[in-house]
């Protein structure tokens, strides 16, 4: 693959993570968009600080308040976890390898920085 061919591809799944995060934002029930944009502004820090499996096991701990993100988490196709369902999310991360869980990571952290994004551009203040 050339160079032009991986920065296209690279930016084609940009895209596709751009939409997912303001398609997922945008259906956030307005009485929830405030606990969402906490969970969402605490997620690439966790994430960082923590790891991923800390980060999810945070956003489980929000209970029914973290529900919508790990929803919005578990749809974002993330390498080696499509179509894992919400709830099996954090098991599922757990049993990755550790070349699978660097890069489930490194996805992860794209996706909270365009849900923080979408959430910036669409939430009210």
């Amino acid at each position: 693959m050339g160079k032009t061919e991986r920065v296209q591809h690279a930016l084609l799944r940009d895209q596709r993570r751009a939409l997912h995060a303001y398609d997922s934002v945008s259906k956030v029930p307005k009485e929830q968009q405030r606990d969402y944009k906490i969970a969402v502004n605490d997620l690439g820090a966790n994430i960082l600080r923590g790891g991923l499996c800390a980060a999810l096991a945070s956003v489980q701990r929000l209970g029914s308040r973290g529900e919508v993100l790990l929803a919005h988490l578990a749809s974002a196709n993330v390498s080696g976890l499509e179509g894992v369902k919400p709830q099996d999310l954090a098991q599922r991360v757990q049993k990755l390898d550790a070349d699978q869980y660097i890069i489930a990571t490194r996805e992860f952290l794209q996706v909270a920085t365009w849900l923080k994004r979408a959430v910036q551009a669409t939430f009210e203040e």
